[in-house]
C-alpha cells in the first residue's frame, strides 16, 4: 500500500518547523521527517537520509518546495530521477508541475526538459560572468565577488587564530563561512612570507 511521506527542512533563520509540518500533514502526509538548520548541499542531513531509507516503491514524497531538498537545479534533477527509478513519486505543495510519474514517457520528457533548462541557465550564467570579467579587466578592474572578509574581520581572525582559536570558532564569531576564514588567513600568511623574503 502506498504512503505519503513528508519532508521538511528549516533554515537557522526560520527555527520553527511546525508550519511546514502542519502543511504537509494537512495535505495527507502520514509521517514527516524534519531537519533543522541543515543546508540542502550538506551531504549529512540526518532526517533526510532517514527519509530516503524509509521510502518504499509506490510511496509519494511530499515537500513544501523543491528548495527544501535540493540546492541546485542539477541536484533536483538527479534526485527526481533517482526517486523515479525507485518508484517513488515526488509532490511539491507549491510547484504542481513536479507531481509527475517519472517512470512514464511523459514524466521522462518533463525531467529531460528540466535538465535542458537547468543546463541552459548554468551556461548562460557562465557566459555572462566571463563577459563581465573581460569587460572589467578591459576597464582596469578585477572582477569577482567582494570578499566577506573585510580588513577588520581579517584582523580579528588573525588575532583570534594567534590565541589558539580554531577556524570553526573564528567563523562562528565573525558570522562567515569557514572557507572564507581559511582563505583570509592563508592570504595574510602568504603576504607575511613575501614581505619577510623581500
Amino acid at each position: 500500500m502506498s504512503r505519503v511521506i513528508g519532508y521538511a527542512r528549516v533554515s537557522p533563520l526560520e527555527q520553527k518547523p511546525e508550519a511546514q509540518e502542519a502543511e504537509l500533514r494537512a495535505a495527507g502526509a502520514v509521517r514527516v521527517f524534519v531537519d533543522h538548520g541543515e543546508s540542502t548541499r550538506a551531504p549529512d542531513r540526518p532526517q533526510w537520509n532517514a527519509c530516503l531509507e524509509h521510502l518504499r516503491e509506490g510511496d509519494m514524497l511530499m515537500i513544501r518546495a523543491l528548495d527544501r531538498i535540493a540546492g541546485t537545479e542539477q541536484m533536483a534533477i538527479e534526485l527526481i530521477c533517482d526517486l523515479g527509478r525507485r518508484g517513488v513519486r515526488l509532490r511539491s505543495l507549491t510547484e504542481p508541475f513536479l507531481d509527475v510519474d517519472t517512470s512514464t514517457p511523459m514524466g521522462e520528457v518533463i525531467v529531460s526538459i528540466m535538465a535542458v533548462l537547468a543546463q541552459l541557465r548554468i551556461s548562460t550564467i557562465r557566459e555572462n560572468t566571463r563577459l563581465g570579467l573581460v569587460h572589467a579587466r578591459a576597464n582596469g578592474r578585477v572582477g569577482g565577488r567582494p570578499s566577506v572578509m573585510t580588513p577588520e574581520r581579517t584582523a580579528a581572525a588573525v588575532q583570534m587564530h594567534a590565541t589558539g582559536r580554531s577556524i570553526v570558532q573564528i567563523a562562528k564569531v565573525l558570522g562567515v563561512g569557514k572557507s572564507s576564514v581559511s582563505r583570509a588567513l592563508a592570504k595574510v600568511d602568504e603576504e607575511s612570507k613575501a614581505t619577510a623574503s623581500a
